[in-house]
């Protein structure tokens, strides 16, 4: 019989984002992985898409269209609050926004919606509700949905990696994984060009989000279509009248502003303006490439002066900055803007396994997966 092969690794990662980060501590710590090596590209943990989004800890009122993913962020949102409490902010108003025309919910289809998934709302009082222009606002309530501090999860995160012992091999990218006996060899580079090895581990998880399919192997690309846009989240500075809100028209081609404790700031974005391009995923077109390559011209006015036809004040709010990032979803939930996880595995290549993640809440469902996975360690 063939021996098997030495292992560098009970489990590497691939990629150190929030939903990277979080895998390797969990098979550290919960697993009872001895060696768990996770592998980035950046020189610190969650510098991508995972600090570069709208900072929101969703609570459903965000999916009317898809009560499963609704129902799901209600159900983690009391766990993510208890682990993470340190660098959630509730320190805002959160105010949601029904239009008169074009939205594909109607004031009493979302207050039915919420009810439907026990999530708290009361119709806004006199005081904000005068903030919205009555001719395109039907109806505005008060929600109860937080923000995330991105830096102090990633502070956070780091003391428990450190804990867990698990090794981080920053600066480096994995361009390929091949099968060995009963295990997984992942090929590698220095972000330099230096420097390549490989490391062999029993189990690897690749949760490099928009690089899903840039590393080859015997297991192809993921069995789902993959859409990935290059979007701009816009800094703002709240004019006085807005200070201390979080506020979202819905449901359609509209706005959202919530607070980003990262950089005290607010963002802006925009169901229009903020993707830039999309395109399909496909071999030919590497997502970060594309997004070294883009132009980056702010749509800032745009959003602003569409923004401001709803939300009249907000035409005083203060350009900071705009962060430019590759935002990757399903294609099968285009149509109701659901955001599920994708956990694949592949029979060409035991042992690997690729993880996409929508929302930063969602990483429970993922925990709930590697829960009934039958792991083998080393001794």
């Amino acid at each position: 019989m063939p021996e098997t092969m030495p292992l560098d690794a009970d489990a590497i990662v691939i990629g150190g984002g929030f939903y990277g980060a979080v895998v390797a501590s969990y098979l550290a710590s919960e697993r009872g992985m001895a060696r768990v090596i996770l592998i980035e590209r950046e020189s610190r943990l969650m510098q991508r898409a995972s600090f570069s989004n709208q900072a929101r800890v969703h609570n459903g009122y965000h999916y009317p269209r898809s009560f499963t993913t609704a129902y799901r962020s209600r159900v983690n949102l009391p766990r993510f609050m208890r682990e993470w409490d340190s660098a959630v902010h509730s320190d805002f108003l959160k105010v949601y926004a029904i239009a008169r025309r074009n939205s594909k919910v109607t004031a009493a289809q979302f207050v039915r919606f919420c009810r439907t998934i026990d999530a708290p709302l009361e119709l806004a009082p006199a005081s904000l509700a005068k903030l919205f222009n009555p001719h395109l606002i039907e109806r505005a309530f008060i929600a109860q949905e937080y923000s995330f501090d991105s830096e102090r999860l990633r502070q956070l995160l780091e003391t428990r990696l450190a804990r867990a012992g698990v090794h981080l091999s920053m600066g480096h990218e994995a361009t390929a994984v091949q099968r060995e006996i009963d295990a997984v060899r992942v090929c590698m580079r220095s972000v330099d060009g230096r420097t390549t090895t490989s490391m062999v581990a029993g189990h690897v998880f690749n949760c490099t989000y928009a690089g899903l399919n840039l590393i080859s192997g015997p297991h192809g690309h993921s069995h789902a279509s993959l859409k990935h846009e290059i979007t701009e989240m816009v800094l703002i500075k709240l004019p006085p009248a807005l200070e201390g809100l979080g506020i979202t028209v819905m449901d359609g081609p509209f706005f959202s502003v919530m607070p980003f404790p990262a950089r005290r700031s607010s963002t802006l974005s925009h169901v229009r303006y903020t993707p830039h391009t999309a395109w399909i995923d496909t071999p030919a077109r590497n997502p970060y490439a594309e997004l070294e390559s883009q132009a980056r011209s702010s749509r800032f006015n745009y959003m602003l002066r569409d923004a401001a036809r709803y939300l009249p004040s907000i035409s005083k709010a203060v350009y900071q900055q705009s962060l430019f990032e590759i935002k990757t979803v399903l294609v099968k939930n285009e149509g109701d803007d659901g955001r599920p996880i994708l956990f694949e595995s592949y029979p060409q290549l035991p042992g690997y396994s690729t993880i996409l993640g929508g929302k930063i809440d969602n990483i429970y469902d993922v925990i709930g997966h590697l829960d009934m996975i039958s792991f083998h360690t080393s001794p």
